[in-house]
């Protein structure tokens, strides 16, 4: 099936290649706007016309009740929790798009929405449209989310709360690109912003699977929500990463409406005093492109292919050389990076092979 749902990738022509080519040309002589900022948290910018987010939890961390206030910030066009919505007439309407949940708990969630954007919850509001698409197949919810976007008039935000079924396999770099190429060119096209809700994993902070790792490296912010250690029953909210400035965290908890409810003056966990926390490695975001190519062509310069023991041992010599301190424990996350952005390959169970053409 997941074979299947590939197919749809193909080539283009070499003139169709040459258009956008020269499209695509920026010039100095050109003005290009800066794109409208629509979604703020003490007044850093979350969301803008043009991008997409996200948010990440472990389950039952109350992600769904936190975008349900971003929603209704947005439908009322002001401060909901933390979230203000700022959009400007013609980009007033949302579009939820749940692929997990029932119709009947769906409608509980918009119920939820319109009472928290002061809105009446017995009747449709003109700026909410709510899709409901657990029974479909991931390329059916893709082409009912695209026809949904190109053919909504005014729509300037959509939900998409559970974008792992929007592919069969989560650690399919094919499908993870794939789906995070469609929400590039969505937000471009319409420009519109879409945030997204995904799972961590359960042994780290990581959004789970290869679509996680996609969505943190490509992503305007990735909003983290958990539960506060000290007390299970409210809910913290913190960017895990911002391309703007960063914000206080803030928390709810859930009040007798059933509604999530704004902690004045919460405060983070303080830090245990000693020596502060060594932050953890992430061969992302702490080797630079071009480091890693220079590694690595030192490493397949010497052999084409690697067995993952003998692979270690030359990375690390390899990086350490450059600059780059490694360890065996610092080794299996890049290894594990390396693969997922195709960097190295290991096809049917054969050693590890260089990819020079990788996109990083």
């Amino acid at each position: 099936m997941a074979m299947d749902y590939m197919k749809e990738i193909k080539d283009i022509s070499a003139e169709e290649a040459v258009i956008l080519w020269q499209a695509s040309r920026l010039s100095l002589s050109k003005s290009y706007e800066k794109a409208p900022e629509i979604l703020k948290v003490h007044g850093s910018v979350i969301g803008t016309l043009g991008n997409f987010s996200a948010s990440i939890g472990k389950a039952k961390s109350k992600k769904t009740f936190n975008v349900s206030a971003i929603v209704a910030a947005t439908l009322k066009n002001g401060t909901v929790l933390r979230y203000v919505a700022e959009l400007s007439d013609g980009k007033r309407k949302v579009l939820y798009v749940d692929t997990e949940q029932s119709p009947y708990h769906c409608l509980k969630v918009m119920k939820r929405i319109l009472r928290m954007a002061g809105l009446p919850d017995d009747r449709d509001s003109e700026n909410l449209e709510f899709l409901a698409l657990r029974k479909y197949t991931p390329e059916q919810r893709i082409r009912i989310v695209e026809q949904a976007i190109y053919n909504t008039p005014d729509i300037g935000l959509v939900i998409i709360d559970g974008i792992r079924d929007m592919v069969y396999d989560i650690n399919s770099p094919g499908e993870s690109t794939r789906i995070i190429s469609k929400l590039m060119q969505w937000t471009d096209d319409r420009q519109i912003h879409i945030h997204t809700i995904l799972h961590q994993n359960k042994g780290d902070e990581n959004a789970r699977g290869h679509i996680g790792t996609e969505l943190n490296n490509k992503a305007e912010t990735v909003l983290l929500v958990e539960k506060d250690k000290s007390n299970g029953d409210i809910s913290s909210v913190s960017a895990m990463h911002i391309r703007a400035m960063d914000f206080e965290p803030f928390a709810f908890r859930i009040n007798d409406n059933a509604l999530p409810e704004l902690i004045e003056g919460y405060k983070t966990e303080s830090k245990k005093p000693g020596r502060p926390e060594e932050e953890k490695f992430d061969p992302y975001r702490h080797i630079t492109e071009q480091q890693h190519r220079i590694a690595l062509e030192a490493v397949f310069g010497l052999k084409e292919e690697y067995g993952y023991k003998e692979l270690e041992d030359a990375l690390i010599k390899s990086y350490t050389s450059i600059g780059v301190k490694l360890n065996h424990q610092k080794a299996v996350p890049l290894i594990t990076m390396l693969r997922n952005k195709r960097m190295i390959v290991q096809e049917n169970g054969r050693k590890y092979t260089f990819m020079p053409d990788f996109h990083y």
